[in-house]
């Protein structure tokens, strides 16, 4: 793939010009980008828009589900459906780490268009990993095959915490020119953009990695709950940087994966999780895309999550729709909820679980269909794209 030539450099100026999601023109200070590399500007953080404008992807049933419009079939897509199950992905990552491969914008656009060709998908997602924000910054991290991310020097006390510093758009260029070349290739289907939430990122600063139990995590949340809350609150700022360079890039909408956040209890949530989580959604407010909230096991959580300032709420497997619709109130779309194992079935349970979960979607405000956690590597691609025909065909109005 080449870069589309479509960021020309503003005569007499050292700032460069793009389109926003609003396809108005977009001013914003250069990127530091390596020799011979063409550069796509992101906009500053202080010239932010003030609500979504009218878009080519604005129309879509996807942004439409969202915004809990009327719309002409359920959308669909999944999360992780850009990976290890789809052999073109295995092919073009061969080789390459899992964190280099984040960094290189043409094999990011490539990957992040791979499930929408294959399976026709009502939007992608943009391939990348939770902790790139964090190795941005400077964290001492690799991603362990098998294993995941691995910190090298967790982050347990107040010095620790004062090595992490802000997120700038110069620290994560690449993902402004991934984002200009998909929406450039995409066209009238959104791209999303997507971050971890504060306590998930802290749980692997301050684990060291993966947790069952979140030994350490949960120590420090409750034995020094300002250290904890500090850094919980450095947290949302990095992430609420790392989501504005993405919609400033393009992206019609956001998802924060709260990935370990199930591990808590309702009030343990409310007191030491939402403030930091709220913050992340009230940045990006203004900005009038769709902003999606999505953990794992949080059933209990669920009315907590869209009150930190979800306009979509993600559901698991475990909670029927029609039950965490009343959970989460009124006023807020739901995302969800296949359970991924079910795709090893033959194809009629797949379509039966499948219209199980459009049945319990049917008095919703809104709906975008989804899997109620990632695509698992051994699933047959082919199993989804089928499920994707199913859903918008027996879903269309």
């Amino acid at each position: 793939m080449t870069l589309p030539k479509s960021a020309p450099e503003r005569a007499g100026s050292r700032r460069y010009v793009t389109e926003h999601a609003s396809g108005r023109p977009r001013v914003g200070p250069r990127l530091r980008v390596p020799p011979g590399r063409a550069r796509l500007f992101v906009v500053s953080v202080i010239d932010r828009p003030k609500g979504q404008q009218p878009t080519a992807t604005y129309d879509s049933a996807f942004l439409k589900a969202c915004r809990r419009e009327p719309v002409p079939h359920t959308p669909v897509w999944f999360m992780r459906q850009a990976g290890r199950s789809l052999p073109e992905y295995l092919k073009v990552r061969e080789g390459i780490p899992m964190l280099e491969s984040c960094m290189r914008p043409e094999l990011v656009a490539e990957i992040t268009l791979q499930p929408v060709r294959r399976h026709k998908v009502d939007a992608a997602i943009y391939f990348s990993d939770i902790v790139v924000p964090l190795k941005a910054i400077g964290v001492d991290l690799d991603i362990k095959p098998g294993v995941g991310p691995v910190v090298a020097n967790p982050i347990r006390t107040r010095a620790d915490l004062d090595q992490l510093r802000d997120l700038t758009p110069d620290d994560v260029w690449y993902v402004t020119e991934a984002m200009g070349l998909l929406t450039r290739e995409l066209g009238a289907t959104p791209l999303i953009g997507f971050a971890g939430a504060p306590f998930t990122l802290a749980s692997y600063l301050v684990e060291g990695g993966p947790s069952r139990n979140h030994e350490h995590t949960k120590s420090l949340m409750y034995g020094d709950p300002q250290l904890w809350a500090d850094l919980l609150d450095r947290l949302a700022d990095i992430t609420a940087a790392f989501l504005k360079v993405q919609i400033e890039a393009g992206a019609s909408a956001v998802q924060l994966f709260d990935s370990w956040v199930g591990a808590l209890a309702p009030a343990d949530y409310r007191r030491s999780v939402l403030p930091a989580s709220a913050k992340v959604f009230r940045a990006v407010e203004s900005y009038g895309v769709p902003r999606i909230h999505f953990g794992v096991g949080t059933g209990e959580l669920l009315g907590l999550m869209g009150e930190a300032g979800a306009d979509v709420v993600g559901v698991d497997w475990r909670v029927p729709l029609d039950e965490a619709a009343r959970r989460v109130g009124p006023g807020r779309a739901l995302q969800g909820n296949l359970d991924p194992a079910v795709l090893f079935a033959p194809t009629s349970v797949v379509e039966q679980k499948a219209q199980e979960v459009l049945d319990a979607a049917a008095g919703l405000e809104g709906h975008v269909f989804n899997l109620g956690h990632g695509v698992l590597p051994s699933m047959s691609p082919d199993a989804l794209t089928r499920l994707v025909e199913y859903v918008q065909t027996r879903s269309a109005r």
